[in-house]
């Protein structure tokens, strides 16, 4: 996939994409964005500080561990997105917004059927 071509795999990509868009955030509230048990997050989030991507901010108590793209790892999400931003143009070739729009509500439809 487009994401090898940038050393990261589905996960690690979720993790940058989130702080990104969202800032600094726990492994928890990163958890529960991905739909996955804390520990695989952890374990993913150790693999991004290693690499120098993300960073440990003060949090509100001593408990909390809230992470944060680095410089590095902000260049590098940017870098990622435009890969992915010219993979998904070539996937979309011939089909419109209105029908894009309409497989994106379809599938949220489905993902909540199947969460009840």
């Amino acid at each position: 996939m487009q994401l090898s071509k940038h050393q990261l795999h589905r996960s690690q990509w979720t993790i940058l994409y989130y702080l990104y868009n969202h800032g600094a955030s726990t492994a928890v509230e990163i958890s529960h964005y991905q739909g996955v048990e804390k520990p695989t997050v952890t374990r993913t989030i150790a693999r991004l500080e290693e690499s120098g991507y993300i960073e440990q901010v003060a949090g509100k108590d001593k408990r909390e561990k809230p992470m944060q793209l680095t410089e590095l790892g902000t260049r590098v999400y940017e870098e990622v997105r435009v890969t992915i931003d010219q993979f998904e143009q070539e996937v979309l070739e011939g089909i419109s917004e209105e029908e894009q729009q309409e497989t994106i509500r379809i599938m949220e439809q489905i993902r909540n059927n199947m969460l009840k």
